[in-house]
């Protein structure tokens, strides 16, 4: 994993991004404006536009070509996502292999991967697509349940079912065992995803260019469990031991029934996602803003 700045490149007579691939946030009456306004100003610019086909059966935008998620990645030199982080998963996982950028315009709540402002996305992107952006590349993780397979570009989260008790399994890392475990489930986290669900459980936040993935346990029944960070180039197995209706789900979701004696395999994949940010970017900054860091109660209170 890599945390790369600096870059900049000069506007030139043909775009660096010539191709733009637009993703929207599924049934939402309000992504229609803001869609229509983007895909204009784009094509104005001399980009080619290309709707995902999904977001075009949802909110369509006459007079642009469509393609399906899986055809973007050949038909698109960056893809811009208007949404929330769950769009972003959703698409981030898909295009991957084909190594195009991502740029996020957030029309959800808190935004860590869609970071650009609705009201002044046409100011920023004109600047991103004529070359000038800071640049993330975030891992991927791979999750094995038998012979079922899925990415997960924030965590892999294996807990108990509907049944409401415990579950009862045994972490090994490198073919090491290191414990067995009551509680509510365990999560593998990326660094994109320890500010996800991992977060809220009590793991750590691992800066984007830190190449670790986080276990953090779910209410564990032995007090002395805690989060651990390892690095991301282990192999992390999960065998369920007791437990009923246990699942495990990918980014929230791609979901796996487990069973007792099933064994999930997690590892880091073979690609990574690539994320383009305005140039000036400060992933501290943007933490500061989205968990509301050196605000006091008065301060909160007045928002």
């Amino acid at each position: 994993m890599c945390f790369n700045r600096g870059m900049v490149a000069a506007p030139s007579v043909v775009p660096p991004f010539r191709r733009v691939a637009l993703i929207g946030r599924y049934a939402s009456p309000e992504i229609a404006a803001p869609l229509s306004r983007l895909a204009a100003f784009l094509a104005a610019r001399g980009h080619a536009v290309v709707l995902e086909a999904e977001t075009a059966r949802f909110t369509p935008v006459p007079g642009y070509p469509t393609a399906e998620a899986e055809a973007l990645g050949a038909a698109s030199d960056v893809a811009i996502v208007v949404g929330g982080d769950g769009t972003m998963l959703a698409i981030a996982r898909q295009l991957a292999r084909f190594g195009v950028p991502l740029i996020g315009v957030n029309q959800g709540r808190l935004g860590f991967l869609t970071d650009i402002p609705l009201a002044t996305m046409e100011q920023a992107l004109a600047a991103m697509l004529d070359g000038a952006f800071v640049e993330e590349r975030r891992s991927l993780l791979l999750a094995e349940v038998g012979e079922g397979s899925a990415l997960a570009l924030n965590d892999v989260v294996v807990n108990r079912g509907s049944s409401g008790t415990m579950i009862e399994y045994a972490v090994e890392i490198d073919d090491r065992f290191v414990y067995a475990m009551r509680a509510d489930g365990l999560i593998v986290a990326t660094p994109t995803g320890s500010t996800a669900y991992a977060l809220s459980a009590g793991g750590p936040i691992l800066a984007p260019e830190v190449p670790a993935f986080a276990l953090v346990p779910v209410a564990p029944h032995g007090l002395t469990h805690r989060p651990i960070a390892i690095p991301e180039t282990s192999t992390i197995r999960i065998t369920v031991q007791r437990g009923r209706d246990a699942a495990a789900h990918c980014d929230g979701q791609t979901h796996f029934p487990l069973f007792e004696g099933t064994q999930v395999t997690i590892r880091r994949a073979a690609h990574v996602v690539r994320f383009l940010h305005p140039e000036g970017y400060d992933h501290f900054a943007m933490l500061r803003q989205k968990l509301h860091w050196s605000e006091t109660p008065e301060r909160l209170r007045g928002k």
